[in-house]
């Protein structure tokens, strides 16, 4: 049972071919869209990469890219072909190709799908990434003096100054590093080499926070030391702490920041999903049309368009058959004419000379 059959006259033909050639122009546009959203994102990912653990995430605006510079050529291939389709003779051009273009733009349209789940199933890989990511940016930064760490510093501070945020669940998070070198401790003091003999590893562990956690919305100084110590400040007041310091971790505002990148992309690119799904389409009705037509003889005649020559299940076991055929040898045993007594040219009788039975 063909599926989706439509009949199309010569005129109704004519404009489909047409208005497909608009439809691939506007595919060629959607295509450079997909091209700058992934190149959108892999800058954003790339913008705060020294804090995320791993670069895998990479993959989802490499598959944007690729798939916007394919949407472009095929799309234009295709626009080329729609427009020779309005007219019949033109048509035979493109006749063994178009088949392969649209097994081509299929591809190519389920990629379009992959590419928008991506951007929704990236959140858990991501947030992994980032929580190993700032937490070991955290350790490293003091090591301003360290090559491939002297700017974990300046990337950690423009951070949390521009997202607000502090730390990497909270501004807690930078009680248990040493984010402070030792080059600016005096190590002659007693209090510094009883801090140091005190934590696991010698580490200099204080209650403090770099100057880059402190809110704009602070109704005094901002409070960087001895945080947790209300009896070292003057008129110290717990609601006014709160807005102190940012209270929302890094992690979180980058989660955030991604998250709605990711779903703001992702909705774009199903949208392009759908449209393309359109063009395809009607790409393969104008492909069964005209080649009905040019079956019947009479290009002036009305012709049928389908989708599916036969039933999905149908055609899908037809495709299953012609794969478990494949590089099937060819048995001698199953040969019908195995036992059938040949006889050499020279020996055969013409059939004038054999009498005729009485």
């Amino acid at each position: 049972m063909t599926v989706g059959k439509v009949t199309f006259t010569k005129a109704e033909r004519e404009k489909l071919a047409e208005v497909l050639w608009l439809l691939n122009g506007v595919s060629v546009l959607t295509g450079a869209l997909l091209l700058g959203l992934g190149v959108f994102l892999k800058v954003e990912l790339q913008r705060w990469q020294e804090v995320m653990s791993e670069q895998g995430l990479l993959y989802v605006p490499h598959m944007l890219i690729s798939t916007g510079l394919a949407a472009c050529c095929i799309n234009f291939l295709g626009g080329k072909i729609c427009l020779d389709c309005t007219d019949t003779n033109r048509f035979l051009r493109w006749k063994l190709v178009m088949m392969p273009y649209i097994i081509c733009t299929l591809f190519f349209t389920c990629c379009v799908l992959v590419g928008a789940l991506m951007c929704y199933s990236m959140r858990s890989q991501l947030e992994a990434s980032l929580s190993l990511g700032l937490r070991n940016a955290m350790v490293h930064y003091k090591d301003t003096d360290t090559p491939g760490r002297c700017y974990l510093k300046r990337t950690l501070d423009m951070l949390q100054i521009q997202l607000e945020c502090c730390g990497n669940t909270g501004y807690r998070d930078w009680f248990q590093v040493q984010w402070i070198s030792k080059r600016y401790l005096d190590m002659s003091s007693s209090l510094v080499g009883d801090r140091l003999r005190s934590n696991v590893g010698g580490r200099y562990l204080v209650d403090q926070v770099p100057f880059s956690c402190c809110s704009t919305f602070s109704p005094r100084p901002c409070i960087q030391q001895q945080v947790s110590d209300a009896s070292a400040h003057f008129n110290y007041d717990r609601l006014s702490q709160r807005l102190n310091l940012w209270t929302r971790g890094c992690r979180e505002a980058l989660m955030e920041h991604y998250t709605g990148i990711g779903t703001s992309i992702g909705l774009t690119v199903l949208l392009i999903w759908m449209f393309e799904l359109l063009v395809l389409t009607g790409v393969r009705y104008l492909q069964t049309a005209t080649e009905n037509v040019l079956r019947l003889g009479d290009l002036d005649s009305e012709s049928d368009g389908w989708i599916l020559e036969d039933s999905l299940a149908e055609t899908a076991r037809y495709n299953l058959n012609i794969i478990k055929n494949l590089g099937k040898c060819y048995r001698v045993d199953d040969d019908p004419n195995i036992n059938v007594q040949t006889v050499p040219p020279e020996r055969e009788v013409p059939s004038q000379l054999v009498p005729a039975a009485v």
